[in-house]
């Protein structure tokens, strides 16, 4: 599975594409950070991130699209700039019929880390070797985004089994219920 992994930001936005393979082999295709001007109006810098974030999603080609979901941050104009980011980045995937997943920072960190609280130098330097790099990718949005894209990886099954189990679940407890109200209607009759 080939999973685009996108660390969204305004002024940078890191992007990362991971292979995977079975079990928790992951390779890395392609790492970079989409940059926009901080001066340019809001709408100049959304079509520029759109722009990049079509180029990227053609080239690769990944199955899935993995955003880092937007959380509790002090400074509102950042965590609006990301969410406006984010947005973008879904729009472009579901224009081309790509699932779009959100994983949280701490959800990243422990999939990569084995610690939800691991800062920024201990996901860079988990994702260098996880995926075997020669230098560690810079900025830290760049690592982030591949870090994205292995938590995909590697969640994706679980979330996958546990969705299905629920389905399951859910069906039998219908079965049952509906046998009750038969055996109730049969037994009132």
């Amino acid at each position: 599975m080939r999973v685009f992994g996108v660390d969204p930001g305004l002024t940078r936005c890191g992007f990362g594409v991971v292979d995977g393979g079975p079990g928790r082999v992951v390779r890395a295709v392609a790492v970079d950070v989409l940059r926009t001007p901080v001066d340019a109006p809001l709408s100049v810098r959304l079509h520029e991130l759109y722009d990049g974030v079509c180029v990227w999603l053609d080239r690769y080609e990944p199955q899935v699209v993995a955003i880092e979901r937007v959380f509790a941050q002090h400074n509102v104009r950042t965590a609006m700039g990301v969410a406006q980011a984010s947005g973008v980045v879904a729009l472009a995937a579901a224009q081309r019929n790509l699932p779009v997943e959100f994983h949280t920072p701490s959800e990243v960190k422990a999939a990569v880390t084995g610690s939800g609280r691991a800062d920024k130098a201990q996901v860079t330097a988990m994702v260098t070797k996880l995926l075997g790099l020669k230098v560690a990718p810079k900025p830290a949005d760049a690592a982030d985004a591949l870090a994205l894209a292995i938590c995909h990886h590697w969640r994706a099954p679980m979330r996958n089994r546990l969705e299905e189990a629920q389905a399951r679940a859910a069906e039998l407890a219908r079965v049952h219920k509906a046998k009750l109200a038969e055996a109730a209607r049969r037994s009132g009759s």
